[in-house]
Order: structure tokens, then sequence, then C-alpha cells
């Protein structure tokens, strides 16, 4: 079964990294929380965002970037960044992938996207604006790879609570 991994490098916000959880405990995407970050786990922003999922989720952190790199060294990761030449919807994810979002306000480091160069992505919007909400690029990029993987072990259809839809 593939899993899919959500790296989020130094969050500075911790209502994004609340909704970003909430992603992934609906989606059975594995959290990775590189540190330092800009709050604690316990922030009440945090779990007010995310808190009826908090217990579903698989969470692991390091230290640091370089933690996180030494740990998982081989695996395919794919960066996202306003500065990637490649559309994120043009890239075939492989099984197990890791989708790494950089902090809020700086994004991943320039040396760490010039080395992963054909592995930087980026999601297409207008000219000399900054960038999306970081929740909504982890939502956006997280629902591609599992379109891709044709939406493991997740719930495909809903039904009425009241009526039916016959």
């Amino acid at each position: 079964m593939a899993i899919l991994n959500i790296v989020l490098v130094e969050p500075q916000i911790p209502q994004n990294t609340g909704n970003i959880a909430r992603t992934c405990a609906v989606t059975g995407s594995r959290l990775h929380l590189v540190c330092p970050m800009g709050f604690k786990i316990d922030d009440k922003k945090l779990k007010r965002a995310g808190l009826d999922y908090w217990y579903d989720l698989d969470i692991t952190s390091y230290e640091n970037l370089d933690a996180f790199l030494e740990k998982n060294k081989g695996e395919y990761m794919y960066f996202f960044t306003t500065k990637a030449k490649n559309v994120y919807s043009e890239v075939s994810y492989k099984n197990n992938c890791f989708l790494i979002f950089g902090r809020e306000d700086a994004g991943l480091p320039e040396c760490l996207l010039k080395d992963n160069k054909n592995s930087c992505v980026r999601i297409p919007m207008k000219h000399n604006l900054r960038s999306l909400n970081l929740s909504n690029t982890v939502a956006i990029g997280t629902y591609e790879v599992l379109r891709q993987w044709h939406f493991p072990n997740l719930q495909n259809e809903g039904s009425l609570t009241k009526y039916s839809w016959d």
C-alpha cells in the first residue's frame, strides 16, 4: 500500500499546520515536521484547526532539515516552490513519496532547490503574486498525488443522511 508523506520544513503558523494535519488525517498521509517551528505543538490555534483529527495522525518530528534528509535518504522527494519550472500536475509521483513544503515566510532553502532542481514543482498562479497559503498548497499537492494513485483506501462515494440518492 502506497503512503504519501507530507513534510513541513520549519512551519511558522499554527493554524496552517493544524489545517495540514487535518488534510493528512482524512487522506491517510503521514505528517513530518522539521524543526525549528514557530510554535509549540500544544498551541491552542494548532489544535483548534485539527483537534478532532489529531488522534488519527502519524506524525514524525525532526531536529532540523539535515536530520530529515539523512533519515530519508534515497526516498522520492518533490519540493514545492514558486521558483520551480515544473508544474506539479505534470509530474508522475512515485509510491511512498515525500512532498516537501517550506516556511510560510521564506519557502525552502535555495541550495536545497538547486541540488534537487528536477524534483522541484510549482502550482501555477498569476505573475507578481507571492504564493498561495501553505495549507492550500499542501491540499492541492496531496490530492493531485492521490488522484494519480486512484485515491487508495479513501471513500469515493458519499451518502445523504436523511434521503436516498434514488
